[in-house]
């Protein structure tokens, strides 16, 4: 039977579920219904639509690993069950991350101005290579995960954790030695496309600053298109890195409970946290984009319309 606790943990993880799923699951129907009528999509359309897939099932993997570890300890007696979800989560976590990265690289070549050679020949080429660089993430997403799941003793590593958890000074040398090794380092490859977010923040605020002194010089004041459309992909990147950084803290946070006191609050409180980053970025992805943003007015208005009949 469930304690209180858990119960509270349940009902917030799975609120935080149903929210990011409702937000997913409507741009990807949005941009999928816009796809049908005029039978083709743009390159931030495909890019946005590719990434709430990869993060309807990342939501589904962390609901699930979550309640699983809480909830129902025993399921994983079994080293096995905990090494295939880790696995699939590697690649959502990958696939999601990666696609997020596009979205922002997207935003850079098509906001920024620079003179230089290779920002040009990007920016004239992106929307011709944007299918090529989604499918090549989820090669290469697909490969690290085949990686770890083929890696030997890997779901070995797992029961061995398991079956020593209460020797701190044992969990410890195995983490470090093996399970460190394998699963930490895979993801902690993840830095890559968190550094490539950086520098293109970075870049869009060089641009921006450049765009300011500009406009100062020609006393036309900085209130144009240019400088809202510089400042409103910003706010959306400045939101996507923050809550990836706590996303990242809460999965290290949940990966590594056991060698914590109140293991099983740490894992509930990870939980939550990362929870966040999928199901909240993509609602702030909706109210900066205006065709997702004018769609949920109409849907707003439509419910309202149905309720009051």
């Amino acid at each position: 039977m469930l304690s209180m606790e858990d119960n509270v943990f349940v009902i917030i993880l799975t609120g935080e579920f149903i929210i990011g799923m409702l937000g997913n699951v409507y741009i990807g129907l949005v941009n999928w219904i816009d796809w049908i009528k005029k039978k083709k999509i743009s390159s931030v359309d495909y890019i946005l639509t590719s990434l709430a897939i990869s993060r309807i099932c990342l939501l589904c993997i962390l609901i699930l690993n979550g309640i699983i570890m809480v909830c129902y300890p025993d399921f994983y007696e079994n080293g096995k069950l905990q090494a295939v979800i880790n696995i699939f989560w590697t690649l959502t976590n990958y696939l999601s991350t990666w696609f997020a990265t596009c979205f922002n690289v997207f935003y850079l070549l098509k906001i920024a101005n620079f003179s230089h050679p290779l920002f040009l020949w990007l920016k004239r080429r992106i929307d011709r290579v944007i299918h090529w660089v989604l499918l090549g993430c989820l090669a290469m997403s697909s490969l690290i995960s085949l990686i770890l799941a083929t890696a030997p003793n890997y779901d070995f590593e797992f029961q061995k954790i398991i079956n020593h958890k209460r020797n701190c000074t044992e969990i410890f040398y195995v983490s470090k030695s093996q399970y460190f090794s394998l699963l930490t380092l895979f993801n902690l490859l993840a830095i890559a496309p968190c550094a490539v977010s950086l520098i293109s923040f970075f870049l869009l605020i060089m641009s921006l600053r450049r765009h300011i002194q500009q406009m100062k010089v020609s006393v036309t004041g900085c209130g144009d298109p240019s400088t809202e459309a510089h400042v409103g992909a910003m706010k959306t990147m400045t939101s996507f890195l923050f809550l990836l950084f706590v996303y990242y803290g809460a999965s290290l946070l949940a990966t590594f409970h056991y060698l914590m006191k109140e293991s099983k609050l740490a894992v509930m409180l990870g939980e939550i946290i990362a929870i966040l980053y999928p199901s909240g970025h993509s609602l702030i992805l909706i109210i900066r984009n205006n065709k997702l943003r004018q769609a949920s007015i109409r849907v707003l208005r439509f419910g309202r319309t149905v309720c009051m009949m």
